[in-house]
């Protein structure tokens, strides 16, 4: 799937992405260390580094998939879904703890609603948005002719 997001692209849309591919698996990278160095790191780190993380490359998941769309629409989006799964965290039906049960499901789907994780979802989501908008400033700055 990915490689026929690549390949139906323009140049400008394909480098855009190949950014956000590589920001999710930063992104990923950090979010699986935040978990292995969790004793390495301050309470206040090792508490909120993940759902974070998690909503960070939730947000770059779908600058990368609607690549075309504002950032108000990747935001939008980033916040329904993170919320939609947190909520979902609501239900214990058998066949969703099912899923919950393996290590990927766990990850995406979490096990118990906790409020705060809903604004831990929004601090990842506007941290997120805010690398981006600054990498798109750095990158037009260094584009732009001397006078």
């Amino acid at each position: 799937m990915i490689l026929l997001i690549f390949k139906n692209n323009d140049s400008h849309y394909r480098k855009k992405r190949t950014y956000y591919l590589l920001a999710i698996a930063a992104t990923i990278l950090l979010g699986l260390a935040s978990r292995k160095y969790s004793p390495f790191l301050n309470s206040t780190l090792s508490e909120n580094a993940g759902d974070i993380l998690w909503a960070m490359m939730v947000y770059f998941g779908f600058r990368f998939l609607l690549v075309h769309k504002s950032l108000l629409t990747a935001i939008s989006l980033s916040i329904l879904f993170s919320f939609g799964i947190e909520f979902s965290q609501l239900s214990q039906a058998d066949w969703i703890n099912g899923i919950r049960r393996t290590s990927f499901g766990a990850l995406v789907l979490g096990h118990g609603f906790l409020a705060i994780d809903l604004l831990r979802y929004a601090i990842g989501i506007i941290l997120a948005s805010c690398i981006d908008q600054a990498a798109k400033k750095a990158n037009l700055h260094r584009h732009t002719p001397l006078r």
